[in-house]
């Protein structure tokens, strides 16, 4: 008790950590409240951004029969999005200006040009049977009841309904002298048949994932995703080898800004044939010389739209099911889709258990060897006894011996994903089992290190993003060789040299290591804490440009 602080010493403590947080809180709500203020003298209270109050898609606009002034209402309200496409063609007999529009990868090609656009343009249509049907609502029921073959045909005369159905897989017929529009059903799937994406497992959660083909995952993102501000933007990449390239985002809620800067990166794209989504991915990179990943990669639809929610921008490539999503920080590649999933306490203990995983799985080899070689003082005394019998007979120093079992795991890891997948988990778990007595008896290691390489190992398996996982692999072996040039001081020189760089690093403009930089209370609640889903009102202050609550 004599080592125990004074009160007082409790009370400096208090008084130094706990005001200044007071202060800054207060400063915090004292300007918000100011600009709040001005903005009511301005012009009033923020409204909320939804579908009926957004510029252009009021439910008040309909559809007045006017050919070219209804379909550049409908033009003009989805905006330029590349796999929303219109087919304008005439209807023989009648001689009236028609359209079809669809988005591609929601609706089957085929149905339509079997059931809509081949019985209006048949030549058979007698000018008769038109003439019977000149005024506008007989040509409507002509239409319906005769040229129409599909069984949910429904009218529509508002703009925002009609947009909204076309944008969820359902085909717009509009007929030039005709009031509104008739809403065809010709949805199709685009999932896959009860696969799921091999890299990113879920216990909980769709399972459903990305294919090869760039209209099948744009049309998930349009189902997964059913609303009118979600923009996709089209390009053609390669030289000799030309591929569609797809841009994805919310364009009341992605900053302006950043989505320029996307579109800027990939127009300056010069390659003769980008095979995956990782040519694109390392060649609009900020720093190519940094093992971070700066984008993330992924092959889930429901993580895309989360993103896309949150103010960032999907990149989407022909022939690949992964997707990329901008601008990315280090937090995000240890988060899963599945702590949302679940309540917020379990949510918060994975998280907590990963950081610890990742800790784990950088540092402790290093930290074996830095305690072996050069502070077997720290140890406490009756460990410090166990590890040195079991070290009895080693030959090699702590680096060696690390050395080899972390090369021997990591050539049986490379060699159970190349063999065929039966043939794999069962190659690795014996491998490694029998790599490992052997070792042990050998005399070339000690058991005790076996145990460190096998907690390393396993704790490397529980990063949810491979690609993070592959730099956590490969700093383990600058810590390893710090640790045996310095000791303890090397580990801490490379945490900190670490530290500093993912504090330099930005992705896209963004700090790569929000919201531990720019500090800002709001972004905390869904860090290491995934705060309950009722607190988390506000999007990432990083990200969002426009929009920035998600709930009121």
């Amino acid at each position: 008790m004599s080592y125990f602080p004074d009160w007082g010493v409790w009370l400096q403590a208090i008084v130094i950590f706990v005001v200044p947080f007071i202060l800054l809180k207060a400063g915090n709500n004292l300007n918000e409240y100011i600009r709040s203020t001005s903005r009511g003298k301005k012009g009033g209270k923020r409204p909320h951004i939804n579908q009926s109050t957004r510029p252009g898609n009021d439910e008040s606009i309909e559809l007045t029969g006017q050919y070219d002034s209804d379909i550049k209402l409908v033009q003009n309200t989805i905006g330029t999005n590349s796999d929303v496409h219109f087919r304008e063609f005439m209807i023989e007999g009648l001689g009236a200006r028609a359209a079809i529009i669809y988005v591609d990868g929601l609706t089957n090609a085929e149905s339509i040009n079997t059931h809509i656009i081949k019985p209006l343009m048949r030549e058979e249509m007698s000018e008769l049977l038109a003439s019977e049907y000149s005024s506008d609502n007989g040509l409507k029921l002509f239409l319906e009841q005769r040229m129409i073959p599909v069984i949910e045909v429904v009218e529509s005369t508002s703009l925002l309904n009609t947009a909204e159905k076309i944008l969820t897989g359902y085909t717009a017929l509009l007929v030039d002298h005709v009031t509104g529009v008739f809403i065809v059903s010709s949805p199709t799937g685009t999932e896959r048949t009860g696969e799921e994406p091999l890299s990113e497992a879920l216990i909980r959660g769709p399972r459903l994932g990305f294919t090869e083909r760039i209209g099948d995952n744009t049309g998930l993102l349009r189902l997964h995703g059913r609303n009118q501000s979600l923009q996709i933007t089209q390009y053609e990449v390669g030289n000799r080898v030309k591929k569609d390239l797809v841009i994805a985002y919310m364009k009341d809620i992605a900053d302006p800004q950043l989505v320029e800067e996307v579109q800027k990166r990939i127009q300056q794209i010069d390659i003769d044939d980008p095979l995956e989504s990782g040519y694109i991915e390392q060649l609009i990179e900020d720093n190519w010389l940094s093992p971070f990943q700066q984008l993330q990669n992924t092959e889930r639809p429901d993580r895309v739209i989360a993103a896309l929610l949150e103010g960032r921008v999907a990149i989407l490539l022909d022939g690949t099911p992964f997707a990329l999503i901008a601008p990315v920080s280090f937090s995000m590649l240890l988060q899963s889709p599945e702590d949302y999933y679940e309540r917020w306490i379990w949510g918060t203990f994975i998280r907590i258990i990963r950081y610890a995983a990742a800790f784990l799985a950088l540092l402790a080899p290093a930290l074996y060897i830095s305690f072996i070689s050069f502070h077997p003082g720290l140890i406490p005394t009756k460990l410090a006894l166990t590890i040195i019998n079991t070290r009895e007979g080693v030959p090699f120093p702590s680096i060696i011996e690390a050395l080899i079992m972390e090369l021997a795991i990591e050539i049986l890891r490379e060699a159970g994903i190349r063999l065929p997948k039966p043939v794999g988990p069962a190659m690795g778990i014996v491998g490694g089992l029998i790599i490992g007595e052997a070792a042990v008896q050998a005399g070339i290691v000690s058991p005790f290190l076996v145990i460190v390489v096998a907690v390393t190992a396993i704790s490397s398996f529980s990063i949810p993003s491979y690609s993070a996982g592959i730099t956590l692999r490969v700093l383990r072996f600058a810590a390893m060789f710090s640790a045996a040039a310095f000791g303890l001081f090397g580990v801490i020189m490379f945490f900190l040299l670490m530290s500093s760089h993912l504090v330099r690093l930005k992705s896209f403009g963004m700090p790569y290591a929000v919201p531990m930089v720019s500090y800002n209370l709001i972004d905390w609640k869904d860090y290491v804490v995934r705060a309950p889903l009722f607190l988390m009102k506000r999007r990432p202050s990083k990200t969002s440009g426009k929009d920035k609550d998600r709930m009121n």
